[in-house]
């Protein structure tokens, strides 16, 4: 039924992309068949969270088969003189044995062997096509959204002492180092989720069943819920509206080739030296070229789940996890990408989905179903604040900033004191009843 709903939504988005004669998901993932890929590395991300259901022989012989098959299309590329600009020179061969997976599992398996081998390739497909449906969202939501929102958004951020000008500002003085570093982790995002998920799912080979929860679910619910709010809420994030586009231009890590050299209709170039005025926000007019993917923060969010899921791990998969989440926000904020208010959005969203996943896995748990109906209306309150109240808001910030930071609080407080209750607890030791001394 699951992989019913999502290929009837990538059809929906492949004819919505259509109309503004655009490719869609669909067509962008059968061009990398043969063409050069857009993300190699996401590509044998998927493939490598596909092999959690082969066995150790399985994947080797699938590992050699995609480096063979890469190796090959590098020859044949070098030999005719075809040109990847604007993709990757290898990935090629992931796709392939995912596809060849595919296969094998319908014309040689049966079974629970066939359910199982399927179900890794369903979760290899539906990683490369939740990449493929954000890339397509993005360019719906600039061709559909001429105004923007980020006047209310960065008014209400003074509330929070504009963040993003602050961070913008540290991240400038540190250099190139500093820079290339955040914009890696920024960049690699999506592996960095598939190595926790490869913790949470490295039994099913030796189990032959998956668990009923893990991070890859709530990485694809985010994916594929968040985009909606853009059209509901367009915000294009301060280094658009309030800078040129051009102050961390080499460092646009995932959409460069999608983004404009310049930006048209900035509000005004401040970001990130000069704090924008407070002012009676209105909807701005944008370009059709820049993304309005900033409310919520879905990096923040992804950032937020593999910090959630990291914490049953071993110590040095705990630590890469709070590394990665507080170098994701330095980064949405020090590259101009998102407000601070986004932020927070972003940390609400993650956990209400997480919750309400939770639950259902719970048989619809009344504490969980309650910390997600809190979560999203904690959610909705925050989006209206910013819609409705943002002068009041950065008019008294030593109330607003408070508030705002206790509502974010109180979610994850709910999150972490709900999911404790949840935990097992080993019953402690039964003491052996005394005997009577004998006289």
């Amino acid at each position: 039924m699951a992989g019913v709903v999502a290929l009837g939504f990538l059809i929906a988005l492949e004819f919505a992309a259509r109309r503004y004669g655009l490719p869609g998901p669909i067509t962008n993932q059968v061009r990398e068949v043969i063409f050069a890929p857009k993300s190699g590395g996401l590509l044998y991300a998927a493939m490598a969270l596909m092999m959690v259901v082969l066995t150790w022989r399985q994947r080797f012989i699938a590992t050699g088969a995609a480096i063979g098959i890469d190796i090959a299309f590098l020859v044949i590329r070098w030999a005719f003189d075809v040109r990847t600009t604007g993709g990757h020179p290898f990935g090629n061969g992931a796709l392939w044995v995912i596809l060849g997976c595919a296969v094998l599992a319908v014309t040689r398996r049966t079974g629970r062997e066939r359910v199982l081998l399927l179900k890794g390739v369903g979760l290899a497909l539906l990683l490369m096509a939740g990449r493929k449906t954000g890339d397509t969202w993005l360019l719906i939501t600039s061709k559909t959204r001429p105004v923007v929102l980020d006047q209310y958004v960065a008014t209400a951020d003074h509330a929070l002492g504009n963040p993003s000008w602050l961070v913008g500002r540290l991240v400038t003085a540190t250099g190139p180092i500093g820079f290339n570093a955040l914009d890696f982790v920024y960049g690699q995002l999506a592996v960095a989720a598939v190595v926790v998920a490869l913790y949470q799912l490295r039994g099913v080979a030796v189990e032959r069943r998956f668990p009923g929860h893990h991070l890859v679910r709530t990485f694809l619910v985010i994916g594929l819920l968040g985009p909606a709010f853009y059209m509901i809420y367009p915000v294009v994030g301060p280094l658009f509206a309030y800078g040129t586009g051009t102050e961390h231009w080499a460092g646009v890590s995932l959409w460069a080739e999608d983004m404009p050299p310049s930006v048209q209709w900035a509000a005004a170039d401040l970001w990130p030296h000069t704090p924008p005025p407070i002012t009676t926000p209105h909807p701005m007019p944008f370009d059709e070229i820049t993304p309005r993917n900033c409310m919520p923060s879905l990096h923040t969010a992804w950032a937020t789940a593999i910090f959630v899921h990291s914490r049953k791990g071993p110590r040095v998969l705990r630590c890469a996890g709070t590394v990665w989440l507080i170098a994701t926000l330095a980064a949405t904020l020090g590259f101009g990408y998102h407000y601070g208010a986004d932020l927070l959005a972003g940390v609400v969203f993650a956990l209400t989905i997480e919750a309400a996943l939770r639950a259902f896995d719970r048989g619809w748990d009344r504490s969980g179903v309650q910390l997600a109906a809190y979560g999203a209306t904690v959610f909705a309150a925050l989006l209206l604040s910013y819609r409705f109240l943002p002068v009041e808001m950065a008019r008294h910030p030593w109330v607003s900033g408070p508030l705002l930071l206790l509502a974010t609080a109180s979610v994850v407080y709910g999150y972490v004191r709900t999911t404790a209750l949840w935990e097992p607890r080993a019953a402690p030791a039964r003491q052996p009843t005394p005997q009577p001394e004998l006289i």
